[in-house]
């Protein structure tokens, strides 16, 4: 007879977290119009010769996260959890075992948002896309901001203490968005608990 597993408990519990921006957060959507401009030059598709006058503020608008009913702008669930996990390794967590034991519930279901509290305004930056190339982008930027973290999570596995201090860790050395830490020599997207 084989070796007996030993299970973890499973006790499932579900959180809400109030965070605060304490840099702001740059978001960049991929937009339809880009989505289909990358699918036609990996098909080969011939691009006008004349380049397209842009439109700045479409192009912020069009970066934006909005829910479903497309009332409020958000980020997605994702890019919150994997900033936690990351958290999560910065304190000695293991970091499959986080994955699987710690869940962001969307306050929109259908696009898999977190609500983003704050307003925001158009961002221009310069940016690298390729050697010696570089490009104009307009992006949406929360100055400040705030969102409520609803976790589900398994606390035979990670305690609430443990995941209060993934979350402040993947906020405060990795962030969310666009020039955050984790990514970029950047800081930007950092967040805390606003308790």
């Amino acid at each position: 007879m084989g070796k007996k597993s030993e299970l973890k408990d499973f006790d499932i519990v579900k959180v809400s977290i109030p965070i605060k921006g304490i840099s702001p957060l740059i978001v960049h959507k991929f937009s339809e119009k880009m989505r289909k401009a990358i699918e036609d030059k990996q098909q080969g598709v011939a691009k006008n010769k004349k380049h397209d006058i842009r439109n700045p503020e479409e192009e912020v608008e069009l970066a934006k996260h909005y829910d479903a009913t497309n009332t409020w702008e958000g980020f997605p669930a994702s890019g919150f959890k994997a900033s936690i996990i990351r958290g999560g390794k910065l304190i000695g967590e293991v970091m499959k075992d986080a994955q699987t034991s710690i869940f962001i519930v969307a306050d929109c279901p259908e696009t898999q948002l977190v609500r983003i509290y704050g307003e925001s305004r158009k961002r221009t930056d310069m940016v690298k896309i390729g050697m010696g190339v570089a490009d104009v982008r307009y992006r949406p930027e929360y100055v400040e901001w705030s969102a409520n973290l609803v976790i589900e999570y398994n606390a035979g596995v990670i305690s609430q203490d443990r995941l209060l201090q993934m979350i402040r860790a993947g906020g405060y050395g990795c962030g969310i968005g666009e020039g955050r830490p984790e990514r970029t020599k950047m800081q930007y997207g950092r967040y805390d608990l606003a308790v």
